[in-house]
């Protein structure tokens, strides 16, 4: 009788207490379930609202990534069958193109790992000091080179239905300007612009997405002929970084090709990280969300209609695609909501 009525305490006793973090491929997607659908139903109830697109069109002459290699779609012709009425059409890429990390894109936590110590840039740095997104070391995400990963890969990210905010700094904390190479969205201007808009009656909220509109875009281009967009970029200081995840948001997205910011090429002397910001890292930020507190970093969003229709809250759908053991995804957001 005695181990009849353990079995039942255990059986009642919330699984978290027991969890191991190493079972978190979550992180704050946790949030999302019936509380964030309902958000949506709302918002998609509305009789004015409409369908936003928060992509670009993928195109082998759009911006492309420095690190993600060529993106060079090929056309096949149309071909028929023997003995059939029936003819398809079908394109290829090319070879060792990436696509996960192409356009506009949602990174998995298995993306981005951390050491403790600095590399020296010489010695090979053993596995079990690789650490990843809830504990997670090298040989149970990517034990060899050629391994996809087998843990934090994409295919964990559940479809993300949600509440979606856009803070336009552009218009309320940068008197209407863009933001420019190098610069930083700190804190202040993601608080300034919740007030300014009227959001920080609602605040954010646990599961929110996070769309962040810089005025950045404005260099995005197809064909891209200045090769602007992607040489250097604004982004989110480290501080705005913690003030996001302390709401417990699920994902957050810019305008631009980094969340972070970049250095301008013509001048990148004068780029220098907020006080604060963790040394010995070119993309704190990008550590902090995917490592640390499981956020998901969205890319190369399509803000610019949004925020010129002012629609700051919104039904946001975003659904990966489920590649096994991949790095990131293309994607295809849309935003349902009402103008003004």
């Amino acid at each position: 009788m005695k181990n009849f009525f353990l079995l039942i305490l255990f059986l009642l006793t919330p699984l978290s207490l027991f969890a191991d973090n190493k079972t978190d491929q979550l992180g704050m997607a946790k949030h999302l379930g019936n509380e964030t659908w309902g958000r949506c139903a709302l918002l998609m109830q509305n009789n004015q609202a409409k369908v936003y697109e928060l992509s670009y069109e993928r195109s082998g002459s759009m911006p492309l990534s420095p690190f993600a290699g060529k993106f060079i779609p090929k056309f096949l012709p149309t071909g028929p069958t023997k003995n059939e009425v029936q003819l398809a059409n079908m394109d290829v890429l090319n070879e060792d193109v990436n696509t996960a990390n192409q356009g506009t894109q949602m990174d998995a936590f298995g993306h981005f790992a951390y050491t403790d110590e600095v590399w020296d840039g010489k010695s090979q740095i053993p596995n079990e000091k690789i650490k990843y997104f809830g504990g997670f070391n090298q040989n149970e995400v990517k034990p060899t080179g050629e391994s996809p990963l087998l843990k934090l890969g994409i295919e964990n990210v559940p479809p993300i239905i949600t509440s979606g905010l856009l803070l336009d700094v552009r218009k309320y904390a940068n008197d209407g300007k863009k933001y420019l190479a190098g610069e930083f969205i700190t804190k202040e201007d993601l608080e300034v612009t919740l007030r300014k808009s009227g959001l920080d009656k609602r605040g954010i909220l646990k599961g929110d997405v996070i769309m962040i509109y810089s005025g950045w875009s404005d260099f995005y281009q197809d064909p891209d002929t200045t090769k602007i967009y992607y040489s250097t970029a604004p982004g989110i200081s480290y501080d705005a970084a913690e003030f996001l995840a302390s709401k417990e948001v699920v994902a957050v997205g810019l305008d631009t090709c980094c969340v972070d910011a970049r250095p301008d090429p013509n001048d990148p002397d004068s780029f220098k990280q907020p006080e604060g910001t963790p040394q010995n890292q070119t993309f704190p930020v990008h550590d902090y969300f995917l490592t640390k507190v499981g956020i998901h970093t969205l890319e190369n969003l399509n803000l610019k209609k949004l925020a010129n229709e002012s629609v700051y809250e919104s039904c946001t759908m975003i659904l990966p695609l489920k590649s096994k053991g991949s790095a990131g995804s293309p994607i295809r957001p849309v935003a349902i909501g009402r103008a003004g």
